[in-house]
């Protein structure tokens, strides 16, 4: 993509029988109301008796930016196979530029060895995207480091401009007498970055300790949350048992209300135990959510659209954040 603009048209990929289907409609629609050049393309899945996959690009995208937005739903070897296999067909296909948007991107969390004999799982989903596509649009990465490990571009979108937006429309009354949690030291940065564009000087920090693998032994707070709310900032929750410890401890050292954010909503264990412990829990749909009285899902699609057009006509992603 040139810095003057180009002419390619624009090809929006996904799967209309898969989770990101929705989120790619409402993708295109906002683009398509900026220029005619952006089109909806399907992908067709073939699975054979076996279980192997063949992959087909419905419409012609010679010459084109092929966008494919990949769907979250999927497990995770499911979205690995998929997406190698929809990146070699548009290759294959002459497309001009393959961009990957991936609202969430999976195999982050194993970023490092940090045992013996352990497959550092970012770095082989980096090489293979490497191989086949172009540049990598995502939000909210696990860690800094991630873009690092690419030998293409690598576009990590914020999610904090948005919850601003979110809060202060929707719950003004949140953002007043709050301090921003990281529930572990690692997200510092994170939370300090959060807490910046909210408005709130104050944050605090837990410190979690696991003899297991997914137990928490013990968990601490450092800072002070007595007669405040706490809202607790992360880039995902899974099974919620660290958020659930975060919120006993604030509560516990006199928290009143305990609120969370995080951009990816797994809930691998469910939302019912961890609604018992946070008053309100926000999210974005990077990962589809369904109704739940105490979460509320925060859309991205106007974002990645805007990140989307900004690619394809060769302007600035960095001023979306500033």
């Amino acid at each position: 993509m040139n810095g003057n603009g180009s002419e390619n048209a624009c090809s929006i990929v996904a799967n209309p029988q898969g989770g990101s289907w929705k989120f790619a409609e409402n993708v295109y629609s906002i683009l398509r109301e900026r220029s005619p050049r952006y089109e909806l393309n399907e992908i067709n899945l073939k699975q054979f008796r076996d279980g192997e996959l063949k992959v087909k690009i419905h419409e012609n995208v010679r010459r084109k930016n092929c966008f494919f937005i990949h769907d979250s739903l999927l497990s995770p070897a499911d979205w690995f196979l998929q997406l190698a296999f929809v990146n070699e067909a548009l290759k294959n296909s002459s497309a001009n530029e393959v961009v990957d948007v991936l609202p969430y991107m999976k195999f982050s969390r194993q970023d490092r060895k940090d045992e013996s004999r352990v497959a550092v799982n970012a770095r082989v989903l980096s090489d293979m995207l490497s191989l086949y596509a172009n540049r990598v649009i995502t939000i909210d990465t696990h860690s800094a480091q991630l873009p690092s490990f690419y030998r293409i571009p690598f576009d990590n979108l914020y999610s904090s401009r948005l919850l601003h937006e979110y809060l202060s429309k929707n719950h003004p009354q949140l953002l007043e007498n709050t301090v921003v949690m990281s529930p572990d030291a690692g997200g510092t940065s994170r939370a300090k970055g959060f807490a910046s564009k909210l408005g709130i000087e104050d944050i605090v920090i837990g410190y979690k300790y696991r003899k297991h693998e997914g137990e928490i032994h013990e968990f601490k707070v450092v800072g002070e949350v007595a007669g405040q709310n706490v809202l607790i900032i992360d880039d995902m929750v899974d099974s919620g048992g660290t958020l659930i410890e975060a919120a006993k401890s604030v509560r516990a050292a006199g928290a009143k209300n305990v609120y969370a954010y995080c951009t990816h909503g797994l809930f691998s264990k469910g939302r019912e135990e961890i609604g018992k412990h946070i008053d309100r829990f926000f999210v974005t749909n990077s990962i589809p959510q369904p109704a739940h009285e105490k979460i509320e899902a925060i859309p991205l699609e106007e974002l990645f659209a805007e990140a989307i057009y900004r690619n394809n006509e060769g302007m600035s992603l960095s001023k979306l954040f500033e």
